[in-house]
């Protein structure tokens, strides 16, 4: 048995794998030791890899860039840390083959949360490697479910020592390989998850009458929805940012007034920080914000 507690660092490092799916070496470094040389990860990784609890795959396509993910054992590992809480076992296991197959889409989530997590670094505010959480499932009921790419919890410190407050955000990444119509769809999905009330067969009707959203059950606001836009040029963003729109102004006022809704592109994400006013509100996209804005600020 394999003591992954001997080290924090050993520890975190097969937490973010298992958590984010996978990772190339340059981003599990940026993520888990920035202060540290690129050297020191890479042989955290191979001993984790000797271990059995990771394993990897090459993409000859990137200069033969090594891409990182848990195995089935290490996902055995870590699936009762209490910190991995709201995390579903990734189902890569060992199968190369699959990793291969997901790698482009797992790989831009990873990028977009490091985007999230050094932005927080740069600002003063927290938002730690495990505070962005991938395909977290949220049930609708009938089989159905809303699954995000991913959650971030992001604390913002208020400037002048006036506290901070906890944000939330569902987060999905979108590399163009649906059309604009679908993608906006998922709106109305988390229109869906937004009033969906679970209900049990038999129960009496008062009781039915005073149940709540399921949602409310995680969070104390629903969070608010950001989506990241890649693997087009200027035209195409555009065009998917008029189909979010159209989609979000058919929602219904409880909705659309209460969850903030943005959307920005990778690039400019990337470029100038998740903090930087490059999230337009969908409902109107003629503006930029920060994704902290507040609704009607």
């Amino acid at each position: 048995m394999v003591d992954v507690d001997a080290g924090g660092g050993d520890r975190l490092a097969l937490g973010v794998l298992a958590q984010y799916r996978m990772a190339t070496t340059e981003q599990m470094h940026r993520l888990i030791a920035p202060g540290v040389r690129i050297e020191r990860t890479r042989r955290r990784l191979a001993k984790l890899r000797q271990e059995g609890l990771v394993d990897r795959i090459t993409l000859p396509q990137a200069g033969r860039t090594r891409v990182w993910f848990a195995t089935a054992y290490g996902v055995e590992v870590v699936s009762e840390w209490p910190e991995l809480r709201e995390w579903r076992p990734a189902k890569l296991g060992a199968d190369r083959t699959a990793a291969r197959l997901r790698v482009g889409h797992a790989l831009t989530v990873t990028e977009t949360g490091l985007a999230f997590v050094a932005d927080a670094r740069r600002c003063g505010d927290v938002c730690r490697p495990l505070d962005w959480i991938p395909e977290v499932y949220h049930p609708l009921g009938g089989g159905e479910a809303v699954i995000p790419d991913a959650l971030v919890y992001y604390r913002q410190d208020r400037r002048g020592g006036e506290g901070w407050s906890m944000l939330r955000a569902f987060v999905e990444v979108d590399r163009a390989t649906m059309g604009p119509e679908r993608l906006a769809a998922k709106i109305r999905a988390y229109e869906r998850l937004f009033t969906y009330v679970p209900v049990a067969v038999g129960q009496p009707r008062a009781v039915r009458a005073r149940q709540e959203e399921d949602w409310r059950r995680r969070y104390p606001v629903f969070p608010r929805l950001l989506f990241v836009l890649d693997a087009t040029g200027p035209a195409g963003v555009e065009n998917r940012i008029t189909a979010l729109t159209a989609s979000a102004r058919l929602t219904g006022p409880a909705f659309r007034d209460t969850v903030p809704i943005y959307a920005a592109s990778l690039t400019d994400l990337l470029r100038n920080g998740p903090s930087a006013p490059v999230w337009r509100p969908v409902t109107a996209p003629g503006q930029h914000v920060n994704w902290t804005h507040q609704v009607g600020a």
